[in-house]
This record gives structure tokens, C-alpha cells and sequence, in this order.
């Protein structure tokens, strides 16, 4: 039977780990351009230039910039 300090040194868990904290900083990436696009909407930037400065769809602008209810 596996303990959890062998089950943490196996190939497979650190491989899975490795790929959920990788998942976790881009979905905070994400998070991050998302908050500043009303910000950057305030400054005068179109959606087009927001959408190419970040590098995201311009649907996924579009719903961002939306006023949450």
C-alpha cells in the first residue's frame, strides 16, 4: 500500500501536480486581463486594441467589459 510520501514521489503524481499548478497560473493570467478591462476601456482603448494588447478572443472582451449585475 501507498503512503502519501511515496504516492508524492512518483513520476506520475509530480507530473499531474506540475500540470495543475501550470493550469492554475493560467487561469490567474487570465483572471488578471479580464479585471483590467474596464480599466483600459476608461482610457479610451477600443475593444479591438484590448482584445490585441492581451492576446484574447474579442467575444471574451466583449463579456468582460459588460456590466456585472
Amino acid at each position: 500500500m501507498f503512503g502519501a510520501n511515496e504516492l508524492k514521489q512518483t513520476r506520475f503524481y509530480q507530473d499531474v501536480f506540475a500540470e495543475g499548478e501550470q493550469k492554475g497560473k493560467q487561469e490567474g493570467k487570465l483572471e488578471v486581463k479580464l479585471e483590467m478591462i474596464p480599466q483600459l476601456l476608461a482610457f479610451g482603448l477600443s475593444i479591438e486594441q484590448i482584445a490585441q494588447g492581451l492576446g484574447l478572443d474579442e467575444q471574451v472582451v466583449r463579456q468582460a467589459a459588460q456590466p456585472k449585475s
